[in-house]
This record gives C-alpha cells, structure tokens and sequence, in this order.
C-alpha cells in the first residue's frame, strides 16, 4: 500500500473522486509526514494542522456531495514565506519584520486562485531572507537541509518548499525565481520546479527586484505543475503587469510529445561553465531520450556571454531598495551577506541600472532570435550537485557569490522566458541533478509538455 502523502495531486483528486480515500485521511497523512522529517530538514517555519484539517473537512463534504470546489479541492499544499496568506504572518525570513504587524488579511494573487480552488495549505516554507540567494538559511529561519542529505543544502531560494515536496509534505507548493530559486533547490531536491513566462503567475505586492521575480509551481512532475498552472495562472487585477487569460489549459497539452520538435543541447553553454561529470553525463541521457521520442536534437548553445555583472546590477539594486526601507536598528539584524549586496547596490548610478537593462534587452533579443530556430533549449539546471549546507557557494565555485554557481538559472530571469526543470538521475553520492528546458516567451506549454514526455512511466 502506497501512503498517501507519496501520491501526486493528480492522484489524490482521482482517488478523492472515485470514493478510495478522503482528503481529511490525505491531509493526516501529510501532517504526519511534516511532523517526522521537519525537524530534520527544516522545510517549514509554520505549520497550521488544525486549520488544514477544518479546510480538509470541509473538502470531504463537498466531494460527499459531488461537487468539488475547484481543480485542486483538498490537495494539501504549501507556500513559500514570500507569499502573503490570509491569516499567517509572511516574515519573508528576516527578524526586520515583525510578526504583530500584520493585519495578514490577504492572499497573494497565486494563493487566493488556490484557495478559490479548494486547496488545503498546510503551512508556509522556509526562506532566506527576503529570497536573496540560492540557498535556504538565514538569520531567523537558520539552515534548511536537502531530504537526501542533511548535511547538504536544498538550495534556494524556494528550498523548504522543494524540501516539502520531495519529501511528500504536500506534492504542490508556491515558489518564487528571481534568479533560479524555483529551478535551483527543485534540482537540488529531486523535484519539478517551474518559472512561468513573466507576468503569467500574477503576482502581489511587487517585488523589489522587480521584473527578474516570478511566481511558479514545485511538484512532483510536470502533470500536477500543468494541474496547478490552470489555477494559479488566472488573471489578477493587483498585478500591472499580468498577462491576459489563456483560451486553453495547460493540461489540454500535456500529452503532445517532442516528435518533430526542434531541439538545442548545450551542455556547458560553448565551454563557459564547468559542469561536473555526474551533471553532464545525466543531462546527455536527456537529450538521447527526447532524441528517442522523436525530437531532433543537436548541439548548440545560446547566443549570449554570462549576463552576470549586468544582473549583479539589477539584483543589488533592488537589495538597496529593501535595505533603503529599513531603520539602522533592523539592519543590524540583516544577514550579512544580503546588507553586502545592497551596499554594493547602492553605488549603482541610474546609468548603471539603465546600461544592465540593455544588456538585458539584448540578451532577450538574441533568445528571441534562437527560438526562431530551436523551439527548446536543454541545459543542466545547476552544474553542480548538492553541496554542503550554510553556505552561500561551494568551496570550488570561481566566486563567493550564489551567481558564481548558477549560470544557467539567472539569464532567463532576465529574458523572461519559461523555464523548468526536471529531476534526471543522481550523482555518484546520490543526490538529484537536474536538467532544464527553456522556450521561448509564451510558450509555457511546450515546456511542460516536453517534460511530461520524458517523465517515467507510472508516475
């Protein structure tokens, strides 16, 4: 017998339809599973047992009666402690925010499409503060820890809601990618993570990192990512810059396979980064199969240099901004590393900001152009597995900043391009790897549906 807290989303609702189980018996399991791996890995800073199992009776009533409330009735799920939630305190991670300050009366936009929905939060997940890095530790939550690992970190900056995932502490949660930070602790952590095209997630209050920020799913697979897009991607009149509704459902194309896709494998993006061998040999196994499904694939890489000192400019800045809001007394409090570079960013001139938003647009452009003749693009997420938990950077990566290991997330933060990724095999010491697929503006589908593709068999 399979626990239920191991069952996907899609699962659940199968089985909540067909009478085999209840969500009130799913949300116990879940709620059991937080309580025995959370204080090993530290995936969430807040649990809310008795309101997820008020919520889940209440779902249990409405399919008794046939008549669910939406796509994710009863689904036990979770959100990262960026996103507001209707009646627990969103700290972001930081000792600057106090948690009587509240009132804590609105969801974010993603949130409220889910609860519209029926689904059950169990709690919110862990950060680090602000999302600053691409790793989950700081000065009020402390370190978050991979499920396959302890002593390694889940990545960042989404890491506890990978870790929950990967553990069956709820198969949906909400992470948000500035940077890589749904893609990198979903790779790091075994799971399936998504960054949607910019605006497609609405999302609200704005970040201070402006339109580098995305709202997207971690799950187990690319089924319940497509499942939870339908919800979460609804329109949002908070959100300025939100996108229009689509006519279809993501789920409607799952199953259209890679055959005839046009596909470009670049491992090591022409030799600028240096990938560990476990990386790219898993990675190659990607591209073999979706040769194998029908996809023509070839070696080629994007046409861009490492965009990262132009991001460094948008990233830092909007670290000053958060930083600039603060009185000396809760800057003592930040961690040390995110008051560095809000320092640094705030030495940036505006000509600064504008040069990077150039090179920005340019690096778009130059994408743009590259899906004209690739409808996909595959890379290894991270080109690194694991690596030990509390800090920022390996010890081997070629700068002591989160960016210095991450140059196949940050570039498509600042094109704005969907972008997945997928677990794909382990490394000797066994922990995950991923690999990534990228499309073109718009095409969100396409990048779901290839990764429903090479999702094994009976998942």
């Amino acid at each position: 017998m399979t626990d239920l807290y191991e069952l996907t989303a899609c699962q659940l609702i199968a089985g909540y339809r067909s009478g085999a189980f209840s969500p009130v018996e799913a949300v116990r399991s879940v709620l059991e599973r937080v309580e025995a791996v959370n204080g090993t890995v530290n995936a969430f800073c807040r649990v809310d047992a008795e309101g997820a199992l008020e919520a889940a009776r209440a779902s249990r009533e409405r399919w008794g009666r046939g008549e669910p409330l939406g796509l994710v009735d009863g689904v036990p799920t979770s959100v990262k402690d960026l996103l507001p939630l209707r009646g627990a305190p969103t700290l972001r991670g930081s000792r600057t925010v106090d948690p009587a300050g509240g009132p804590w009366d609105q969801d974010a936009p993603s949130v409220a499409r889910l609860r519209e929905h029926g689904a059950v939060f169990i709690g919110k997940t862990t950060t680090p503060e602000f999302g600053w890095k691409g790793v989950t530790d700081g000065p009020l939550y402390g370190v978050s820890r991979n499920p396959y690992d302890s002593g390694r970190t889940c990545g960042g900056s989404s890491g506890g809601s990978a870790a929950a995932v990967a553990l069956g502490a709820g198969p949906l949660s909400l992470g948000t990618d500035g940077g890589g930070s749904v893609r990198i602790p979903a790779a790091f952590c075994g799971v399936f993570g998504l960054k949607p095209t910019y605006g497609r997630v609405p999302l609200y209050p704005a970040s201070v990192f402006g339109t580098l920020a995305h709202v997207g799913p971690m799950t187990r697979d690319a089924a319940d990512a497509a499942l939870m897009m339908d919800v979460i991607s609804a329109p949002d009149w908070r959100d300025w810059s939100g996108l229009p509704p689509r006519t279809d459902g993501f789920r409607d194309e799952l199953d259209g396979g890679v055959a005839g896709l046009r596909i470009a494998y670049s491992a090591d993006l022409g030799g600028a980064v240096s990938v560990a061998p476990a990386v790219a040999a898993a990675v190659r196994r990607v591209a073999d199969r979706l040769s194998e499904l029908g996809a023509r694939v070839e070696e080629a890489h994007p046409p861009f240099t490492d965009p990262v000192e132009a991001f460094h400019v948008l990233w830092f800045s909007g670290a000053a901004r958060l930083v600039e809001r603060l009185d000396p007394a809760q800057r003592e409090l930040l961690d040390p590393g995110l008051a560095q570079i809000a320092e640094q960013g705030a030495r940036y001139s505006a000509l600064d900001y504008v040069r990077a938003t150039e090179v920005r647009m340019a690096l778009g452009h130059a994408m743009g152009g590259f899906h004209r003749t690739y409808d996909l693009l595959l890379t290894p997420t991270v080109p690194c597995t694991a690596f030990e938990a509390g800090l920022e950077a390996p010890p081997d990566a070629p700068g002591r900043r989160w960016t210095s290991w991450t140059p196949f997330t940050y570039p498509f933060n600042m094109t704005q391009q969907p972008a997945a990724t997928l677990p794909c095999g382990t490394d000797p010491q066994g922990l995950p790897i991923g690999a990534q697929l990228v499309a073109a503006r718009h095409a969100d589908a396409l990048v779901l549906r290839a990764a429903h593709a090479l999702t094994p068999a009976g998942r």
